[in-house]
């Protein structure tokens, strides 16, 4: 879902605060006399002396006010420590690397970069790319049809507008993000084709402006269902006017997207400069014929590991009102501690040779040019006399607000000491300006701290762990940090 990212010194300020909000949340005998706490004269120039009287103070603002507070506090020492090498890597990583430009389609792009690895190999190709634009189109129309189905769901629970759960729907109806178990929905009900037969748009890679005209009638759809809910309407009555909402919301995406045909003709030449011609044939039938033997996406499953105490391990989770299909398949997610979803990656990047999908927070302790995900890149302390994010716990970040997934990307190697994972590689969607021509390095570390999700085939998870996609989930509310990437 992220894009490149803004507002820099605004997270680094709101993350060295909430460690101080956690202590002072947390205290068992804290008294409210003499509250509140105020900024007055004397404890301002208190402030500026203490300030003052540390020359690296002044040394710090002066780099600060001039580049980037993290460019100032990248390692000079760690980044002569990483290195862009790794001891198992995918036998034939994707090409060319992607880009999602200005849109939140990291999870699209990330799922179908790991689908081209064994298709690629099977259709002997130097390159190939999946229509990142097309399975876009159909998650803008299932995703429009589910929020107006869930208005009028909320709205027969009996919740009004301002309910939370009904005011969450209404402040995003339509945005770019999405799940895995969404992925799934679109990819078996409208299949996969080639990006040269459907193309990216303008809207497609710059996709503020139409989410902002369909947010604008979906909300204004809102309106009308929740009176025709009010006013007693029919199962029918309601069901006709989405239908007739929706034509409106397919010419809306039609117009900004380009429409995908619903057959089409594959014409490509292998390494061997070979001419092939596969079609004419529907997305569907694409997929099920010439993709599902390969890579089946019902077979893979999503894992968690999410250590918050209310959150057990081994427990099934899902979220209210979050999916992108009604009638669709649940987003479900199955809560481990974060050391078997380390295993379950290494294991398909070496004994599957399949590349893994992962969900993670991008932004912290990430060096964006250098592409290192790495704990000790940025030396804050140093710079700031204070750490930032770090001293909290995993789950005190995720309580606290400053903790969820904001970014899908592919992790395609893994380099093993004493057979135990100390680095990844990560295949990220943001052209190749960063890091090593697109691809990235992910200490273990960091993985521990900020990856809250990885995708991987059934086969390689031990029964214990899929029994537990046999449970009931435990149902989240919608604005659950688990749901954010969506």
């Amino acid at each position: 879902m992220a894009k490149p990212f803004s507002c820099k010194y605004t997270r680094i300020a709101v993350a060295a605060l909430r460690p101080f909000a956690v202590r002072l949340l947390s205290a068992s005998a804290y008294s409210s006399k003499g509250f509140p706490s105020v900024v007055n004269e004397t404890n301002v120039a208190k402030f500026r002396e203490a300030f003052y009287s540390d020359a690296k103070n002044v040394l710090a603002q002066n780099a600060c006010s001039r580049v980037s507070p993290t460019e100032v506090s990248t390692s000079r020492d760690r980044v002569q420590e990483c290195h862009h090498y790794f001891s198992n890597k995918i036998e034939s990583e994707g090409k060319p690397i992607t880009s999602q430009r200005s849109s939140g389609r990291c999870w699209i792009f990330a799922c179908l970069n790991v689908i081209r690895v064994p298709f690629i190999k099977q259709f002997n190709l130097e390159e190939f790319e999946f229509s990142q634009a097309h399975v876009f189109f159909w998650d803008k129309i299932e995703r429009s049809n589910y929020f107006l189905n869930a208005i009028v769901q909320t709205a027969k629970r009996g919740e009004s507008v301002d309910d939370r759960t009904t005011a969450c729907l209404l402040s995003k109806p339509i945005e770019d993000g999405g799940q895995w178990d969404m992925l799934v929905n679109i990819i078996t009900k409208y299949g996969l084709m080639p990006k040269k037969n459907f193309p990216e748009s303008f809207s497609c890679e710059s996709s503020s402006t139409v989410n902002i005209i369909l947010n604008s009638k979906l909300r204004e759809y809102a309106i009308v269902l929740h009176k025709l809910v009010s006013d007693n309407a029919t199962d029918n009555e309601v069901k006709c006017k989405i239908e007739e909402q929706m034509e409106v919301i397919y010419r809306i995406v039609g117009i900004c997207f380009g429409i995908p045909p619903t057959t089409f003709e594959w014409n490509y030449y292998d390494k061997s400069k070979q001419y092939h011609s596969v079609g004419p044939i529907s997305p569907l039938e694409f997929y099920e014929k010439h993709v599902k033997p390969i890579f089946d996406v019902t077979e893979k499953v999503c894992l968690i590991s999410d250590p918050r105490p209310n959150n057990r391990y081994g427990k099934l989770y899902t979220l209210d009102m979050l999916n992108n299909m009604a009638g669709g398949r649940k987003v479900l997610y199955n809560n481990q501690p974060v050391e078997v979803l380390i295993k379950a990656a290494q294991e398909s990047i070496i004994k599957r040779g399949e590349p893994v999908w992962y969900g993670c927070q991008v932004s912290k302790r990430f060096s964006d040019k250098l592409g290192l995900e790495d704990l000790k890149i940025h030396n804050y302390q140093l710079v700031f006399g204070t750490d930032v994010s770090v001293p909290m716990t995993k789950a005190q970040r995720m309580l606290y607000g400053e903790s969820a997934m904001t970014h899908a990307m592919v992790l395609t190697g893994v380099n093993l000491i004493n057979g135990e994972p100390n680095k990844w590689r990560v295949e990220n969607s943001w052209g190749e300006d960063r890091g090593d021509k697109g691809y990235l390095m992910m200490t273990t570390e960091w993985f521990n701290e900020y990856v809250f999700e990885v995708v991987v085939d059934k086969s390689l998870l031990p029964e214990e762990v899929l029994a537990v996609f046999q449970q009931e989930p435990q149902v989240l509310p919608i604005w659950d940090p688990m749901g954010t990437l969506a």
